[in-house]
Formats: C-alpha cells, structure tokens, sequence
C-alpha cells in the first residue's frame, strides 16, 4: 500500500475514534443523561480531567486530519516535495496525538479501577476505590450507589468505550509515525496522474 493512502485509511480512521472519545467524555458529565449531578464535589475526579475530550479527542483529531491531508493533494505544494513536507507535519501530529490517547488510556483506566463517586448510605465518595477493579466482576456492589442512579454501569461502559478507543488511537498514531516517516523518506508510490 503506498503511504498516501495508508495515510488516509489512518486518517479516516482517527477522526471518527476522536469523536468517539469527545462525546463519550460529555456523557459522563451527565450520568444517565441528567445533570442533576453534574457538580464538583458529584462527579469523579477522572471525568473532570477530560480525557476523552482533550486527550483521546482534540489531540487525536489533529493527527487525523494531518494524516487525511498527507494522503491526498494538498496546498503545501505537488509533487515530491509537497507530499514529504505533509508527511513531515503528519509525523510531528501523530506523536502528539499517541501521548493524547495514552493520556486517555490512563485516565480512563484509573477511572474503571477506581470506580464512580456516588452516595450510599456513608454519603458522597469513591465506594469502590479499595477493591482494586474487583468491584468490576461483582455486579451487586453495584447497588450499593444510591445516586445518581445507574451510575457504575454507566461510567464502567463509557470509561470501557474510552479506553478501546484510546488503544486503537496508539495503535493507528503508531502506525503513521512509521507511515509517514517512510514518505518522508522514500516518497509516495503513486505516479503523478493517478487520483489521490
């Protein structure tokens, strides 16, 4: 496959993933849809840090679109050197879109191990912090949250989405620093006429 069009498979893969992450974040802002609990002292500590939002979206979302126009024609000039100069900018945004997902991946990590912030009968705190993620396998704990209600299940399947979309955003930035240090390198397999 030359790198201009593994460029734009990478690329088209990303900003969807980014999209993924950003509105994944902005659900756990409002457990069950309600902002009924969207404050401070209600909302766990790693829904506030914005992981999906900043890390696994915004930072990721710019290696996407550097990698679609790397792959395709572009205003930094044709030939050759146009196409090695979009793949020298898609080489510096796809590190920096890596270090958003890892970001991403550890947030949301430490938020399933640690668990949501909720109210029981021993009021507002992280119930689940000491087990370590067994609470994970154990789904009667869950009932244990009084409010917001639901609430383990919902941060458990966002903070999972998060985190799948944060691996396959390292695995693809990963794969168009290579990508793209080899176009920088050895150009683009694609003659002149060909349709990008």
């Amino acid at each position: 496959m030359c790198t201009g069009k593994c460029s734009r498979f990478v690329g088209l893969s990303l900003i969807p993933l980014s999209l993924i992450c950003i509105l994944a974040n902005a659900l756990l802002l409002v457990p069950q849809g309600k902002t009924t609990w969207t404050n401070v002292k209600q909302l766990s500590i790693q829904v506030w840090l914005m992981a999906g939002f900043f890390g696994g979206g915004l930072m990721v979302l710019c290696p996407g679109i550097s990698a679609v126009r790397a792959g395709g024609k572009g205003c930094c000039g044709a030939g050759c050197c146009g196409n090695r100069c979009r793949m020298l900018r898609s080489i510096f945004s796809s590190a920096f879109g890596v270090l958003g997902a890892l970001y991403c991946l550890s947030v949301s990590g430490a938020g399933l191990r640690i668990g949501p912030k909720c109210l029981t009968d021993r009021g507002w705190d992280y119930h689940f912090r000491d087990t370590k993620g067994s609470y994970l396998q154990n789904r009667t704990l869950w009932n244990l949250c009084v409010e917001p209600p639901g609430v383990v299940s919902w941060n458990v399947t966002l903070f999972s989405l998060l985190v799948a979309a944060s691996c396959l955003e390292i695995v693809l930035c990963g794969v168009q620093l290579v990508n793209a240090t080899l176009g920088v390198f050895c150009g683009d397999c694609r003659k002149e006429g060909t349709p990008r």
